[in-house]
């Protein structure tokens, strides 16, 4: 079993293998405008809303209608809560498709 560091030093290094692959494919314009800090807090905001949507829970034919406009506005709302951005729901659009496609190819 490991220790509480090494499970931190692991989750630190996913979460940076997560944000370059979220930052390579977002578009040109968009690839500087965020920090290291906003995108965390974006992936942190993603995974809060499958939480609390319960959207990934009990699907009879494992298929699941994943509304990335609401994840972005569920994003920007967040980020407005905790006094960040201001996002734009079209611009979190890209952050949101990029943090999905990398969660389904690591998988």
């Amino acid at each position: 079993m490991a220790s509480i560091d090494e499970e931190v030093r692991i989750a630190e290094q996913e979460d940076a293998k997560e944000m370059a692959y979220i930052r390579e494919a977002l578009p040109a314009e968009l690839k500087e405008k965020y920090t290291d800090g906003d995108l965390l807090f974006m992936m942190e905001a993603i995974v809060d809303y499958f939480y609390e949507s319960h959207i990934l829970e009990g699907t009879a034919n494992d298929y699941v209608d994943i509304d990335m406009d609401k994840i972005s506005e569920y994003v920007c709302q967040r980020a407005t809560q905790e006094q960040r951005g201001p996002y734009v729901a079209d611009e979190v659009f890209f952050v949101v498709q990029a943090d999905i496609d990398y969660q389904e190819n690591c998988d």
